[in-house]
Formats: structure tokens, sequence, C-alpha cells
């Protein structure tokens, strides 16, 4: 087998996995890494296909334990935010976004970590679900990162890490393919991308299934100070993208 294609292979897996386990957090893997190894033009549109893979699989596993509504609440909002994103992509100064985007989840991580009263929504809230959806529509239009808002919404609501995961994948399943026929009209589903994708299934079905049977052995507390931690970590790779661009 090509050095390439075992390479690719291992990305795809150890992104696949932390998807499966906590809900988000592999684009910030893939991305990144896949970029170092293929053009970005594949990297991106290749991400996107397998994130509409994983989301798959989860959803058929554990569709019962989606919030509904929570996801259609969160879903509208979310195609209002997504040219506004996009008109940001456009025209605003990149680095400043990031650094201003990556504070906020520092200071709200840090402090549901380490503070005595974290944030908590006993219930849902259409104020919350509105702003946190609208938020994930501009960040996937400007960076393909929809998570963020959606992850501090399902902390603050405290779900289970099995309902935190399936409610991530309803919202992302329709998101990506919202994101994939773009890449496709725009041109950038090349024959490629539809190659490694085929490939990439080798690893990313597994450690799907591999990442569901972890998250069941997850709970409450601690999944929630993972939760935490990666975000700190998503930001922490915003804050590295910002400094990489000016070495």
């Amino acid at each position: 087998m090509h050095l390439l294609t075992v390479e690719v292979l291992l990305v795809v897996f150890l992104a696949s996995l932390v998807r499966a386990v906590f809900g988000f957090g592999e684009a910030l893997i893939a991305v990144p890494l896949l970029a170092l190894i293929l053009p970005i033009q594949i990297a991106v549109p290749l991400a996107v296909l397998l994130s509409i893979v994983i989301a798959g699989v989860v959803v058929i596993q554990d569709w019962n334990k989606i919030h509904l509504r929570s996801t259609a609440w969160l879903l509208l909002p979310t195609f209002a935010g997504i040219p506004v994103g996009i008109w940001l992509l456009r025209f605003a100064h990149q680095d400043l976004l990031k650094i201003a985007l990556a504070a906020v989840i520092l200071l709200f991580s840090s402090y549901s970590l380490i503070g005595r009263r974290p944030l908590r929504l006993e219930r849902d809230s259409h104020g919350w679900l509105l702003g946190c959806g609208f938020l994930a529509g501009v960040l996937g239009g400007a960076y393909g990162m929809n998570g963020p808002p959606l992850v501090v919404y399902g902390a603050m609501r405290r779900w289970s890490p099995q309902h935190f995961r399936a409610t991530l994948q309803a919202y992302f399943l329709p998101a990506s393919a919202i994101g994939i026929a773009g890449y496709a009209l725009s041109g950038l589903w090349t024959r490629p991308v539809t190659h490694y994708f085929f490939i990439s299934l080798i690893t990313a079905i597994p450690a799907t299934l591999l990442g569901g049977v972890i998250n069941k052995r997850l709970h409450g507390d601690a999944f929630l100070r993972y939760v935490y931690i990666g975000l700190i970590c998503l930001a922490l790779g915003l804050l590295a993208q910002v400094f990489n661009h000016h070495a």
C-alpha cells in the first residue's frame, strides 16, 4: 500500500474516533493533518464527506437519543448564519476573527472547568438555541467549524454523553450535506476527492463503531470535563493557525 494512502488512513482513523466518542472535534484534526499530505482543495471536501458518513452511522445507531426539538431549533438559524460567515470569510480580517473566537471559547471552557457555579440550563432556551445555531452557521460559513457553539449549548444543558453525541450528529448530517452540495456546485468535489473518500471508509467506519463503544462507557461529569478540554484544544488550534500563518 502506498505510503500516502497509509497516512490518509491513519489521520482518518484518529479524526473519526474523536468525532465518534465526543460528537465533535474531527475537523480540527482531519483538515490540518490531511492538508499536510494532500492539496487543501481535496482535504476539506474529503473531511466534509467523512463527516456525513460518521453522522449517518451515529444517527442510525442512536436515533432514539436525539433531542429532535433542540436539533431543529439549532438548524434553522444556522441557515441564516452561513451567508454571514461567507461574507466574513471574504471581507473580514481572518486572524482577528480567529483570535476573538479562541478567546471566547477559552474563557467559557476555563470558567466551566474551574468555576464554582458553571453555567447551566435546566430546560431548552429558545434564545440560547437561536443564538448558538446562528453562531454555528457563521462559523461554518467562515471556517467550516460549526461545532463550538453547539458543544457549548449541549454542555450547559448537561446532556448525557449518548444524547450529546447523537444530537450533534443529527445537526451535522444535514449541515454537512448542504456543505458538500456547495462544494459539488463549485467544482471542488473532484475525482481525487471521491478516490480518497472510498479509501478512507476502510478506517472511518471501524473508528466510528469503536467510538460508539467508548462513548457508552463515559458518564456525566467526567464526560463534561473531556468536552471542555476538547473545546480548549479547539481554541488553541485556532491560535496555532494564526501564529503559523505569521511564522
